[in-house]
């Protein structure tokens, strides 16, 4: 079995795969996205609609989106 330049196992179907170097993260790129998606129960959509209407500040948004949490 042959093996890609960097030594990294032949893998069937993969030759499709973006060449990012990262996987796919809850939230997308967005840091504070990913943050708050991974640190409450908000989707990503909820917390880019948050952090679109009250800024980037961390505590301010978990505030938020606990409040949010009890709501529903």
């Amino acid at each position: 079995m042959t093996q890609a330049k960097d030594n990294i196992p032949h893998r069937p179907g993969g030759a499709h795969a973006p060449q990012t170097g990262s996987l796919p993260t809850k939230g997308g790129d967005d840091p504070d996205v990913r943050f708050l998606a991974e640190n409450t129960d908000l989707s990503p959509k909820q917390a880019r609609e948050l952090i679109r209407e009250h800024g980037h500040d961390r505590d301010k948004l978990l505030k938020i989106a606990r409040t949010m949490k009890a709501e529903s």
